[in-house]
């Protein structure tokens, strides 16, 4: 296990190395200048020479991403235009902010998912089976810029349980802030763990080995605790990873709209001011966290299947 997690580091460098070019070939192709952007218009040409000097934004283009590979290397990532903060200051402040609406979605998916898939897969065909699936594919369509002002207008104006957004002091308010965010992101990845879940549980309870145990005599609840909702999480845990690899990047309009400071949040705000290191530091940043949730899957995989080997 030790070596396949060191093989699939190594990985990580080549990976890195693409994404970090890609995006950065990308970034020289956006409209506007960061020097105008920082400087204000107002500035004059002079001015404006000497922040493109400052910042390397007069340099070739593969000297400027030379310069942001020593940057990641170091761990820097460069200086913000626009917050004057070295970026992996700014990613540590907002990392935990973000980090809490991935946790906490995903806790709030599973919660809803578990029962909801066990209760369609044990009464398949039957109404209870049809109504779950379509409030569940509902909520898969459903945008999330939409359900969250419907949420913020329910559960925040009109019932007032939550605040409209932002973050508070202390790990209990800000979970409790945090909470409206998360609950929309969850309730789009509950809805596609739910259709998965129900999936594996309806082939599980198929399996022969199911079969065994009701010949044993064994109650209904206990095969299908002990022996059909274990064996079908399995197949899930991959569904899991994907959709908290897909959180990690999608909490960026939900951050925006609760007012969350995020990572989110942050790269909106960095795209609009054109502020180039924050935008490149914050690509190289959501790929690492994405490559770490994979193996971190992966992992997880092997160890519910001994069946499966990692290479």
């Amino acid at each position: 296990m030790i070596q396949v997690i060191f093989k699939r580091l190594l990985m990580l460098v080549p990976v890195l190395i693409g994404i970090t070019l890609i995006g950065f070939l990308l970034l020289q192709v956006m409209p506007g200048d960061a020097a105008e952007r920082a400087m204000g218009t107002r500035a004059s040409a002079e001015e404006l020479a000497e922040m493109r000097r400052l910042w390397g934004l007069d340099l070739p283009v593969w000297q400027q991403y030379l310069l942001f590979l020593r940057d990641c290397l170091t761990g820097s990532f460069g200086v913000s235009i626009f917050h004057k903060k070295e970026v992996i200051t700014l990613v540590a402040e907002r990392l935990p902010f973000t980090l809490g609406i991935v946790a906490l979605s995903t806790l709030i998916a599973l919660v809803i998912a578990l029962p909801f898939a066990s209760l369609a897969a044990l009464r398949r065909g039957r109404p209870a089976d049809h109504a779950i699936r379509q409030i569940f594919v509902a909520l898969i369509a459903v945008p999330p810029f939409w359900l969250s002002y419907v949420l913020i207008l329910w559960l925040s104006l009109r019932l007032g349980w939550f605040p409209t957004g932002g973050v508070g002091e202390g790990l209990a308010e800000n979970l409790y802030r945090l909470f409206l965010p998360s609950l929309v992101v969850g309730l789009s990845t509950a809805a596609l763990i739910q259709q998965t879940l129900r999936a594996a549980l309806i082939d599980t309870m198929k399996a022969d080995y199911v079969d065994t145990a009701r010949a044993k005599g064994l109650r209904r609840h206990e095969i299908f605790l002990r022996h059909v909702m274990p064996n079908s999480l399995i197949s899930t845990i991959s569904i899991i990873g994907v959709r908290v690899s897909w959180i990690i990047g999608g909490t960026v309009v939900v951050e925006k709209i609760f007012s969350v400071p995020g990572l989110g949040s942050l790269l909106i705000d960095a795209i609009v001011s054109r502020d180039l290191p924050v935008i490149r530091g914050l690509t190289v940043f959501f790929a690492i966290m994405v490559v770490i949730v994979n193996l971190i899957t992966d992992i997880l995989y092997a160890l519910a299947d001994p069946r499966v080997r990692l290479e």
